[in-house]
């Protein structure tokens, strides 16, 4: 009886599952330059492993276009959330979280000369006012 015991426990343990986080990350157009968190992770389309969930700092960049700063709240699954988690570590399969993000760029468009005098005379009136020690 005891010999079942132990093997039984020996199977279990090698048959506990994980959790295989992914992220895909697409924009339009593709091909544009992914920064997540400050670090620079690929071009689009692009599927990454990401191990903590939380909120992400997206910068996505493309040649002719406006540069993206967005973030990524990324929520766990019922499966990830405490006590459940540990059912999910111990369960003899794997499971697959997979997130997908989608982004559109707004074409670039330059400032013409009037818009950049504007700017230039709101920086000067900002640069002359005192700043509060």
């Amino acid at each position: 009886m005891k010999v079942w015991l132990l093997i039984s426990i020996c199977v279990f343990a090698f048959l506990v599952g994980c959790v295989e986080r992914e992220m895909t990350i697409t924009s339009e157009p593709a091909g544009a330059l992914v920064y997540i968190s400050d670090v620079e992770k690929g071009r689009t389309p692009l599927t990454i492993t990401f191990l903590w969930y939380g909120d992400y700092d997206i910068i996505i960049r493309h040649d002719g276009y406006e540069t993206l700063k967005t973030h990524a709240s990324i929520n766990p699954p019922i499966y990830e959330i405490p006590p459940f988690d540990l059912l999910s570590e111990l369960a003899p399969w794997t499971y697959h979280d997979r997130r997908y993000l989608h982004f559109t760029l707004d074409e670039f468009t330059p400032a013409d000369d009037e818009e950049l005098i504007m700017r230039a005379a709101e920086l000067q009136q900002r640069n002359l006012e005192p700043t509060e020690p």
